[in-house]
């Protein structure tokens, strides 16, 4: 996980320099060391067009663009995982943003180790999806096989009972509803 966290590249979308700044140290601190920053939507959209992103934290609020439009524009043509993080505590801007699909929305002031814990997880979860794999201790599960492998032993399964087991190991400490499972598998049909 910490080889993850030196590879993974950070995007950071703030007109605050300092919060930037500090943002970039945290994670600096924790072994995110490709972390970079920029201080508009404009600056980004040339930033995303120039090289490849693993995660963006994003404000909502900027001088003459709404990070909510921008993130649209994104969404369009990337499945980069995105992290609001904005002044902007009020319910409905949060229900804003992730009705609109990002992956996470958190409010300033930041909690540190909060901050580190759900990129972390935003992470691990967007490589789970991107793999297609999920290795937990000794046992692995690949998605496209339907395969559970522990050791030398693989064992094809059910598509139902695969995508269950898959759906409650890439979770960890998750507690899902019987709708939510039937629902995320009836969508992985």
């Amino acid at each position: 996980e910490n080889m993850e966290c030196e590879q993974a590249r950070i995007l950071i979308v703030d007109d605050n320099l300092e919060l930037c700044q500090m943002i970039e140290n945290i994670l600096a601190q924790d072994g995110f060391l490709r972390v970079s920053y920029c201080l508009s939507c404009e600056e980004a959209r040339k930033r995303l067009g120039e090289s490849l992103w693993d995660f963006i934290i994003l404000d909502v609020n900027f001088p003459g663009e709404d990070g909510f439009h921008f993130f649209k524009e994104l969404k369009e043509k990337s499945d980069i995982p995105v992290l609001f993080l904005s002044a902007r505590d009020q319910n409905e801007d949060r229900l804003t943003g992730l009705g609109l699909g990002a992956d996470d929305y958190m409010t300033k002031p930041v909690d540190e180790e909060e901050l580190i814990l759900r990129i972390r997880a935003l992470l691990r979860r967007a490589r789970i999806a991107s793999e297609r794999r999920l290795v937990i201790g000794s046992t692995e599960l690949n998605y496209d096989a339907l395969t559970v492998k522990c050791g030398d032993t693989s064992q094809v399964l059910p598509q139902k009972e695969f995508q269950l087991l898959y759906q409650l190991l890439s979770y960890p400490n998750k507690i899902f509803t019987r709708l939510q499972l039937l629902e995320e598998i009836k969508d992985a049909l």
